[in-house]
């Protein structure tokens, strides 16, 4: 089989700065896509943080974002004025699609790493605020500022070092976005695990216990346990249109699987929730700059304390 060719970056790509860049907490590289002369992907510490298509804000090459839009698509019509709060930036190629599909709405972004915030918008084409605004903040700070039941749907996208930040995933935490959110409001958050998926099922546990109306979706490998990859959760105090959302995520490439009801409590089985721990000086660790002397695995130590666990008994469904 002959080799595919690799494609020139278009001019804009080409433009974008090159090699890894010093952040506040970790370092930033930008690889042209090999595939579209138009797509980016941005790396943080190693780590394929973002990708974004120069030319279409709307596409999304990541395969959990590709979920988390019909999910939305479903909820809401393209006219409705939305306030959004993205947990997690990054290069915000989610936050910029929205702007795009949703023209009335807005959108604040919690980025904990002042520089990356302020590359983000040098590099890429981001709508100005109030549209899009960038807030460099711990994510659960910005959200403990935000006023009750002003949010229409808040998204956490939040990673150090490939895991999400233990704070950002607790019952605690999951009631204030609760109380944050309208009452039509939804919650959506992406996390990465390991067969046989044993923090999925922790945060599916957890998330459950606050939102009456919770569901799982992600790649039917990933569900079945035969390797690592994304998984979805959607949450919100009123029913989703299962019906609809299976068939949407039917027709993705790759397709996805939603879990709910009876599967999803199958899926969680007797997964314990997260919970804050009694000395909250544990979330504070990591938030001193980037020491450039440190190597990407010692800053990805230093950010997190150790949270493994052993997995709880699981449930083989698939």
């Amino acid at each position: 089989m002959a080799r595919r060719k690799t494609r020139a970056a278009a001019p804009a790509v080409a433009a974008l700065p090159q090699g890894p860049i010093p952040t506040t907490f970790a370092t930033v590289e930008l690889t042209p896509d090999t595939e579209d002369p138009n797509g980016v992907l941005l790396l943080l510490d190693g780590v394929q943080s973002s990708h974004l298509y120069l030319d279409d804000p709307t596409r999304l090459m990541f395969e959990y974002m590709q979920q988390m839009q019909v999910v939305l698509r479903l909820r809401y019509h393209h006219d409705e004025p939305l306030n959004v709060v993205h947990l997690g930036g990054a290069g915000c190629a989610l936050p910029r699609a929205m702007a795009e599909l949703w023209p009335r709405s807005r959108h604040l972004v919690a980025e904990i790493d002042a520089k990356l915030a302020e590359y983000v918008r040098s590099w890429f084409d981001l709508p100005r605020a109030p549209r899009l605004r960038i807030r460099t903040s711990d994510a659960r700070e910005a959200l403990q500022s935000l006023r009750t039941g002003g949010g229409d749907a808040i998204i956490r996208d939040t990673f150090a070092g490939g895991n999400v930040p233990p704070h950002l995933r607790t019952l605690e935490f999951t009631r204030l976005v609760a109380d944050r959110l309208a009452d039509t409001g939804c919650y959506l958050l992406n996390l990465a695990d390991n067969p046989p998926l044993p923090v999925a099922r922790r945060e599916a546990a957890t998330v459950a216990q606050v939102f009456e109306h919770t569901a799982v979706i992600a790649e039917p490998g990933v569900l079945r346990g035969r390797r690592y990859g994304n998984v979805v959760i959607i949450a919100a105090h009123d029913p989703w249109p299962v019906a609809e959302l299976n068939r949407e995520l039917r027709t993705l490439a790759p397709t996805a699987r939603l879990l709910h009801g009876a599967q999803l409590q199958d899926f969680i089985g007797t997964a314990r929730t997260f919970r804050d721990p009694d000395d909250e000086r544990h979330w504070y660790a990591g938030r001193e700059p980037t020491d450039a002397s440190e190597s990407a695995e010692e800053r990805v130590a230093s950010m997190l304390p150790d949270t493994r666990e052993d997995p709880d008994r699981i449930i083989n469904l698939y």
